[in-house]
């Protein structure tokens, strides 16, 4: 039985359930907090609650934002009719630190995944079709992982656009990025020579 406190405890409990802190961590983290002023350790607490209140996705692309349409779909110097696809929020902010693409987005937020249970229509597809459906798509770029089940997703979208959408192209991030790698790790000059060396799929 633990000699913590209730309130250390349940802090300690909350902690080790994020990826990656372990019960000694959690540990760490709560005293280190406890040792801090109450105006810090509000601070961090003030943080988490404007985070999971303000940020929603994006209706147009479902990139994290505060504001709907976020930044990027509200950019008119964006090409709107240039779409990259991504799967996570994370792996359009890692695009965007190379600085060169100037389409817009659109966040899958997952992709598909049979052993996981993930299908299509766990996905953000429809609001995909939505944007087609509008005529002012050109070229879908594909920016998943290269990873099988990012790749059987692109693969999916590709025949879902070329049966009912023959009219756009549909590209994907060159083969600079490793197989079997995530976009958030690639660095800016691999991501430079996927985005310019794009390929038609």
């Amino acid at each position: 039985m633990s000699n913590y406190s209730q309130s250390i405890q349940n802090l300690m409990n909350q902690l080790a359930r994020l990826p990656g802190i372990g019960m000694r961590s959690a540990e760490r983290i709560t005293f280190h907090l406890l040792k801090q002023n109450p105006a810090d350790a509000l601070g961090l607490a003030e943080a988490i609650r404007d985070v999971k209140t303000r940020i929603k996705n994006c209706s147009i692309c479902y990139n994290l934002t505060e504001q709907d349409p976020c930044a990027i779909c509200a950019d008119p110097a964006r090409d709107q009719s240039l779409v990259c696809i991504v799967e996570q929020p994370k792996d359009l902010l890692a695009l965007e630190s190379a600085n060169l693409f100037r389409g817009t987005y659109h966040v899958l937020l997952g992709r598909i995944s049979p052993l996981d249970g993930i299908e299509p229509r766990d996905l953000t597809l429809d609001a995909l079709i939505r944007r087609l459906d509008s005529g002012n798509v050109r070229e879908l770029m594909m920016g998943t992982n290269p990873t099988l089940d990012g790749d059987g997703t692109a693969l999916y979208i590709q025949n879902l656009v070329a049966e009912k959408y023959p009219a756009v192209q549909v590209t994907r991030l060159a083969r600079g990025l490793p197989a079997g790698s995530s976009i958030e790790y690639a660095n800016k000059n691999i991501l430079a020579d996927a985005i310019s060396g794009r390929q038609r799929m």
